[in-house]
Formats: structure tokens, C-alpha cells, sequence
């Protein structure tokens, strides 16, 4: 807060007191220099939780938020299966409109396509296997099967099984898809 701002917070006897030289104007001084670090840091409060301007390593904090963290490589594994931030920056961009279709084939689709960077991803439903859907995986997602796995696992309706092939004959279509109604 500004010495200005703080005076006005003040009774009016204080305020008339606060003359350059007295202990209250210093103890003002005070509060106001105290208050500059936090003030510094709530002026871009926001750019903490705006997925594209926050620092590297906050949008991976972000997914816990929007309830990706599945996207995540465990703390057991390397970090060369670690996410570009890029992606996890759209991921969290687009955490509403998963939550929306979460537990549809198009939220499953759209989960996968941003988390692994590649589209065309296919899910059938097994007429023979009632509550079992397969996901077929273009091949250029083929390095990606743990992580599309856990994607799959978090993202399913809960009484469902699945399976996940990796379909050579798949293209990579990088045309958006358009969101059901």
C-alpha cells in the first residue's frame, strides 16, 4: 500500500499527525515499504494461473486443478517421458471443455490429441462387448502408449473396460475436430 492509502485508513487525528519527522510518519514508511514486496507480486497474481503466461513449471501444477494430472510421468520414471510444457500449457487451456466431455468418445479424443500432439485417434465400441471400447492409436502415437494408457484409465466412464492398439492404417488428420452439440 501507498503512504497515501495507509493515512487514509487512518483516524483524522492520526492523519493530521502524520507530519515528516514524527514516529508515525516513520512507522508509516514502514508499512509502506513492507508492503511493496507482496504488492509487486498480487499486480500479476494473474499471470500465475494464465496457462500461457505463467513459468515453466507452473502449468504442470495447473493440470492438478483442472483434473489432468493423469497427463503427468510418475515420479518413478525418467523425465524424458516428461510432457513439453507447451503441451501441458494447452492442456490446462482447454481444462474446461475437457471436464465438459470427460467420459464421452469426443472428450477421450480431444484429452488424447492435445496430451500426445498427435490426432486421428479412433474409438470403436464392440457390438459383441457390451461396456468395452477399443482406442486405436495412429502409429506416430505408438511411443506414447503409457502415457495414452493412463489418459484412457482416468478419462473412461467407470464401468467400462478398454484396450488401446496402435492402428498402423490410421492418418494423423490435424484437422480440428468439431465439438458435438
Amino acid at each position: 500500500m501507498q503512504r497515501t492509502a495507509i493515512e487514509r485508513l487512518l483516524p483524522a487525528a492520526f492523519q493530521r499527525a502524520s507530519v515528516e519527522g514524527s514516529v508515525l510518519y516513520a512507522l508509516i514508511d514502514v508499512m509502506e515499504t513492507l508492503h511493496a514486496p507482496d504488492e509487486r507480486i498480487l499486480a500479476h497474481a494473474d499471470e500465475l494461473v494464465a496457462p500461457y503466461r505463467t513459468t515453466d513449471p507452473f502449468p504442470a501444477y495447473l493440470l492438478h486443478w483442472v483434473a489432468m494430472d493423469q497427463v503427468l510421468a510418475a515420479p518413478t520414471r525418467d523425465a524424458a517421458n516428461a510432457l513439453p510444457v507447451g503441451r501441458l500449457r494447452d492442456i490446462v487451456a482447454e481444462g474446461a471443455a475437457l471436464a465438459r466431455w470427460r467420459g464421452t468418445p469426443y472428450g477421450l479424443r480431444r484429452a488424447l490429441r492435445l496430451a500426445t500432439g498427435v490426432a486421428g485417434f479412433v474409438i470403436d465400441e464392440p457390438p459383441d462387448h457390451p461396456f468395452h471400447f477399443v482406442v486405436r492409436a495412429p502409429q506416430a502415437a505408438e511411443a506414447q502408449l503409457a502415457l495414452i494408457q493412463r489418459i484412457v484409465e482416468a478419462e473412461k466412464p467407470a464401468a467400462t473396460t478398454f484396450e488401446v492398439r496402435v492402428d498402423p492404417s490410421l492418418t494423423t488428420d490435424i484437422t480440428p475436430e468439431e465439438e458435438p452439440r
